[in-house]
């Protein structure tokens, strides 16, 4: 009977009305019921989430608290893909798209009724101590310093002045997300590649003919210590920075903003990561941010759908997430947004890559 209720709550979108009734008696062996909202993913999108999630629980006495965990993109796809359920996530924070080959994981898993909004935007933000050396970068400075293979040779660069004679001579020191991290493969996009590109014009033909090759000589990063993992935690990048004012750390706009009287920002191509910068365009590292949700969990999960129309309400210039550090996406990307949560409309998953 166990298992039945748990294939009901699988099968179809109209059977999940059935799953916040299962009962779990296997401790785990089934689908279960649940009586909050659970959300994986991104560190730069969960401050965002959290802070929702605290209205929501203001807004609606005697509900139970989400469950946030900053897992990380990447490992968070991995948790939102694996089944349809109460012992699956309802939401994946995502400082990145969803690929094509996280969709067919989903897929193959019974998740294949997906809903994307994107929540506003973002900036992959360079910052360093504000007794730091004041760096201002390129880049082509970026890919020389972090890059595993430079030009196809290894990278032996020890300080900033090794890869540009007008920096100063101190050391690269890096500390940045791990490769579950949607900010690490918005820095390899964004940054590296075009790095990458704009010196090593032959290897942007393989992007799409040798996806490998391409990755292995322009966005594969140095594991010799130069750049440092410094997990999931943004936070313990910013205090890193202040205990080593000569390195350099990466990390969603947001931490910058917060932390505006401890760090600065370290210009890119001339621009520096501000509000405005980002919310045109004109910084090198903008990218949105989404939330993936599951459609079977709308009706099954209590609150769910509030949740996210309060969400809907929380990314106005004016809202409360702006005031935390996101950066506003344009009107009509807002309306579309909200449009899309208001008549669930799915992803289409012809456009991921």
């Amino acid at each position: 009977m166990i298992r039945k209720c748990a294939i009901l709550a699988l099968a179809t979108s109209a059977a999940a009305l059935t799953l916040a009734g299962c009962q779990d008696q296997a401790n785990g062996g089934g689908a279960g019921s649940r009586d909050h909202i659970t959300v994986v993913g991104s560190s730069t999108v969960f401050p965002f989430t959290t802070i929702v999630a605290e209205q929501f629980v203001n807004k609606t006495p005697g509900t139970k608290s989400p469950a946030i965990e900053s897992t990380g993109t990447g490992a968070g796809m991995k948790l939102f893909c694996a089944g349809v359920g109460a012992a699956h996530p309802d939401i994946e924070d995502a400082s990145r798209r969803m690929k094509a080959s996280e969709y067919n994981t989903c897929k193959d898993n019974g998740v294949s009724d997906i809903i994307e909004v994107q929540i506003g935007l973002d900036g992959i933000a360079f910052a360093e101590s504000k007794s730091g050396p004041k760096l201002q970068l390129t880049a082509v400075d970026i890919y020389k310093a972090l890059a595993a293979s430079p030009m196809g040779q290894k990278n032996t660069a020890k300080t900033w002045k090794d890869v540009n004679p007008s920096l100063p001579a101190v050391p690269i020191q890096v500390y940045g997300p791990p490769s579950t991290s949607g900010t690490r493969d918005a820095l390899a996009e964004l940054i590296l590649a075009k790095g990458c590109d704009a010196i090593n014009p032959s290897l942007a033909d393989h992007k799409d003919k040798d996806p490998a090759a391409y990755a292995k000589g322009c966005t594969a990063i140095r594991e010799d210590g130069a750049y440092v993992d410094a997990g999931e935690n943004d936070n313990l990048i910013v205090q890193k920075l202040q205990s080593n004012p000569n390195a350099i750390g990466i990390f969603g706009y947001s931490y910058l903003e917060e932390n505006k009287d401890k760090l600065n920002g370290v210009p890119i191509n001339g621009v520096e990561p501000t509000y405005e910068t980002i919310a045109r365009g004109a910084y090198p590292g903008s990218r949105p941010l989404f939330l993936y949700i599951k459609q079977a969990h709308l009706s099954a999960i209590k609150g769910l759908r509030d949740f996210l129309a309060l969400y809907a309400t929380s990314w106005d210039p004016k809202g409360p997430l702006v005031a935390k550090g996101l950066i506003a996406a344009p009107d009509d990307v807002r309306k579309r947004s909200a449009q899309i949560l208001k008549d669930e409309t799915l992803l289409d998953p012809k456009k991921l890559l």
